[in-house]
């Protein structure tokens, strides 16, 4: 896939980013822009996803990000998002499925409805995309990051169907790996651990002693301090450029040293 004509890693690649709006998908947006994509935002929370669009196309209006509002549970709002997309580009050269919902509750506290809500958004939503965007992908090639968690290889505590949803992102990962391959349509994921953001920061303030808390987990990682939304960013960029052209169905490790640390 040779897009050349352009500095940074990522010159005038089309990419469409879910989750766009704040967090990691907020960083990974800011990053593709700076390194030369075009970058459409979707996401279910409309104020957030206008003003992360607005705020970083205020930073470069020559690449300006465009928000699409939709809800990755429902099946016909990703159809109309990719329509929206058509109005401006006829191809899309990178999808990042960073979309995802996570909810903490023991086995007898979760109903079926929540189980379906994280599975449909975490796993289904990016299914459909990969698949609603194939006809789009261009045929010198494309490149799908999928953002799953160490959650996938990991057991913590009150995350059953975040950590299922977590680990069938990395079977779907090889699996789409697998089947596009032909198509010169690479496909991987990136697994982070503790990362700093808006749900982590509510996560820490709800915990009996926040600075206790904090303390805590920064030691847990081998580097000495959790992750921040760039250092997601940074994977995700490497992954969808030419950087990683021999790399697919690989799910990379983004966690400061967490998981490989042994526990009593």
């Amino acid at each position: 896939m040779d897009r050349s004509n352009g500095s940074g890693r990522l010159p005038g690649r089309v990419a469409l980013i879910t989750g766009g709006a704040q967090g990691i998908g907020r960083a990974i947006a800011a990053l593709f822009q700076r390194e030369g994509a075009c970058v459409f935002i979707l996401d279910c929370d409309s104020k957030a996803g206008s003003h992360t669009a607005a705020e970083l196309t205020a930073r470069n209006s020559s690449l300006p990000v465009r928000f699409i509002a939709a809800d990755l549970g429902k099946p016909a709002e990703i159809q109309n998002a990719v329509r929206a997309m058509q109005q401006f580009h006829d191809h899309v050269d990178i999808l990042v499925n960073n979309a995802g919902i996570e909810l903490d509750k023991t086995l007898n506290t979760l109903t079926f409805a929540d189980w379906d809500l994280v599975m449909n958004v975490n796993l289904r939503g990016a299914f459909l995309l990969a698949k609603e965007l194939l006809p789009f992908f261009p045929p010198s090639g494309a490149s799908i990051v999928n953002i799953s968690s160490v959650h996938a290889s990991h057991a913590f505590p009150d995350s059953i169907p975040y950590a299922c949803s977590k680990a069938a992102m990395v079977a779907l990962t090889r699996n789409l790996a697998l089947d596009l391959a032909s198509r010169h349509i690479r496909v991987n994921c990136i697994c982070p651990g503790y990362i700093d953001t808006r749900l982590w920061e509510h996560y820490l303030q709800s915990s009996a002693n926040p600075a206790q808390v904090a303390q805590q987990t920064a030691a847990l990682h081998p580097v000495g301090r959790r992750g921040v939304p760039n250092d997601v960013a940074e994977a995700a960029v490497f992954l969808a450029s030419d950087s990683s052209a021999f790399i697919t169905g690989t799910d990379l490790v983004v966690d400061g040293g967490l998981t490989v640390r042994a526990h009593p």
